[in-house]
């Protein structure tokens, strides 16, 4: 499979896993904490130019800022180091960066938390009653109109073959599918191209990634193509419709990107979360870990979805139809 996704997807793990941060020693004090984290993500954080441009970071000012307080901080206890580390973090607004210690972690959730959830679990269970099926955590039925439904909740798990052509072939008889992946909040890239797959009748291209090659904000790699290859089990070649809202995100929004590329395929409801950088972590001089992108990906155009991606039909729930029982954005991928 020359130039697949999963060669590619193969390919950046393995340059994440061998690859080392290249970072001066620095002693473990609020000044040397705060220095090695900002040129550990000076150095290898992938989305600095679009951060930039879209959210007016200025990293260099963050450096200054930051350095100052740490300079000038009385004695910090561990809780308040890590408030003031993740608040230099947060400045990036980037779900997939975090920092971990033994007792808790710094994680920014503004790419959901500050838009409507456009998702209910209360109104969902209207739809998906208590006879639906189950299959790798995928929860599906027939809806009264003759509409499939399928809930993906995750690409955590691992999603056989089998158990896809299960629901596919359960499926086959209605006229439309509904793909709700709503706050799906990501997983295995490999389990969110097996399911585009099925719906893939060609191979198809769905975008491009590349890699750091250097410390410099803009040193990347070419962009390696990422394909999609039609499934050799059963296929959907009728209309889908995927439902997304905010908290959509990582492995999730890659779905999103690869179906964008099916014909078959409308995208319903609000745009993605984004979160388009594959993860790579390095250590701080106390112990600390800290999870950032460094690998970014694109879409099929060159274009960039760390900020998500814009549904080709935009509609939220509406409280009136919330207070009647009726999902909005289902409703609409319906009729």
């Amino acid at each position: 499979m020359k130039n697949s996704l999963l060669h590619t997807f193969t390919f950046s793990l393995l340059f994440v896993l061998v690859s080392c941060v290249d970072v001066e020693e620095y002693p473990n004090t609020i000044v040397g904490n705060t220095e090695a984290l900002w040129h550990i993500m000076d150095e290898r954080y992938c989305f600095f130019e679009e951060k930039k441009k879209e959210l007016g970071v200025d990293w260099d000012e963050v450096h200054s800022r930051y350095l100052y307080q740490a300079e000038n901080a009385p004695q910090l206890s561990q809780t308040q180091l890590l408030e003031f580390l993740g608040g230099m973090l947060s400045t990036l607004k980037d779900g997939h960066v975090n920092l971990s210690t033994s007792f808790d972690y710094a994680r920014n959730w503004s790419w959901k938390e500050d838009y409507p959830t456009n998702f209910s679990d209360t109104l969902q269970r209207i739809y998906l009653g208590t006879d639906y099926k189950v299959a790798c955590g995928i929860r599906y039925r027939i809806l009264d109109d003759n509409a499939g439904y399928m809930y993906v909740e995750t690409f955590d798990n691992e999603i056989g073959d089998g158990n896809l052509d299960q629901i596919f072939y359960y499926l086959a008889p209605c006229t439309r599918l509904i793909v709700d992946v709503r706050d799906n909040g990501g997983g295995l890239l490999t389990q969110a191209e097996k399911l585009a797959a099925r719906f893939c009748s060609e191979r198809t291209l769905v975008g491009y990634m590349c890699h750091k090659t250097g410390p410099g904000h803009g040193d990347f790699s070419e962009k390696k193509e990422q394909w999609i290859e039609p499934s050799a089990g059963i296929r959907w070649n009728k209309p889908v419709y995927v439902l997304t809202n905010r908290a959509v995100y990582s492995a999730a929004n890659e779905f999103v990107k690869y179906m964008k590329r099916m014909p078959c395929a409308t995208i319903v409801g609000d745009n993605t979360g984004g979160g388009s950088g594959m993860p790579y972590s390095a250590e701080l001089p106390n112990g600390w870990v800290v999870r950032f992108s460094a690998c970014p990906m694109y879409d099929a155009d060159g274009g960039c979805t760390e900020f998500g991606i814009e549904p080709d039909v935009k509609v939220c729930i509406s409280d009136e139809d919330f207070s009647k029982g009726i999902d909005t954005i289902i409703e609409t991928a319906r009729h």
